[in-house]
């Protein structure tokens, strides 16, 4: 057994065929990157199918073994389809979906087209239920197996002026919900998790303006900006069988920010020392 075979047995992740969609993004590497680390076969599926290669490699020398890199559009059902053929071909099954792919285009409601629109469903949504199917057909046969999905803080408040994100995020905790109620008999979870600002090489810019990191920071509870692993460790404990009583739920990681509406409501004569300070 590897060194990173036995970081963490308690998570029980050893060997299980684990499936992450979006693998070539920030959050999707380090998500794969984790599974890994615990021992985990993971599947890479991307339709950035170089970037994906080139974390295959790195990841394969992590792991000890070969870990496969799959060009898949998870907007397209042939594609989709035939990662999961693939999938099948080679472990015989797929004990965890992450499904995490997920595209943004900023767009106001007043002037957004219905092709930009269902651009953002048909990833966001649609390429949700579809790896659901695909890959979760064989774990209702073998009466077992685990999904987490990636959807956002965005499903609770509207991202103004970014299109169908919102909508989307919203539409894919409700489809988790309707997973687990229809699966969960039969063995399969579906969980979500909500991630609130996360600093990954798409929202870099963001921070390029250290006013607009602390402005940023102000607004969590925590006081800091999320890290990609802070996604994955939410990600390691619901894909794992540490999580078995855990369905249809969400977890929120966004370091306090929900809960932090009424503090920055400006309140003379109730300011926190801390900000006074």
């Amino acid at each position: 057994m590897t060194n990173s075979q036995a970081q963490n047995p308690w998570l029980g992740l050893h060997d299980a065929v684990c499936v992450v969609t979006g693998a070539a993004g920030g959050i999707g590497a380090e998500i794969a990157t984790s599974l890994v680390q615990q021992g985990a076969r993971v599947v890479l599926l991307d339709r950035e199918l170089d970037k994906c290669r080139d974390l295959a490699g790195v990841l394969s020398q992590l792991a000890g073994h070969e870990v496969p890199a799959i060009g898949c559009d998870i907007a397209d059902p042939v594609s989709v389809q035939d990662a999961a053929a693939q999938v099948e071909a080679r472990y015989g099954r797929c004990d965890v979906l992450v499904n995490n792919a997920s595209v943004l285009r900023p767009a106001a409601l007043e002037e957004v087209t219905l092709e930009q629109w269902n651009q953002v469903l048909s990833v966001n949504l649609n390429g949700y239920l579809l790896c659901a199917q695909a890959f979760g057909r064989s774990m209702l046969a073998r009466g077992a197996g685990r999904i987490v999905h990636v959807a956002s803080i965005a499903a609770h408040y509207p991202q103004t002026w970014s299109g169908a994100y919102s909508a989307a995020k919203s539409a894919v905790s409700m489809l988790s919900r309707q997973l687990a109620a229809e699966w969960g008999a039969r063995g399969v979870r579906s969980n979500a998790i909500c991630p609130g600002l996360i600093r990954t090489p798409l929202s870099a810019a963001f921070y390029a303006d250290a006013r607009v990191e602390q402005a940023r920071k102000a607004m969590t509870a925590n006081r800091r900006i999320g890290e990609p692993a802070d996604i994955a460790n939410a990600v390691l404990f619901l894909a794992s069988p540490r999580s078995d009583y855990v369905n249809g739920a969400e977890i929120t990681v966004d370091g306090g920010l929900e809960s932090m509406l009424m503090a920055l409501i400006p309140r003379p004569g109730y300011e926190s020392p801390v900000s006074q300070g």
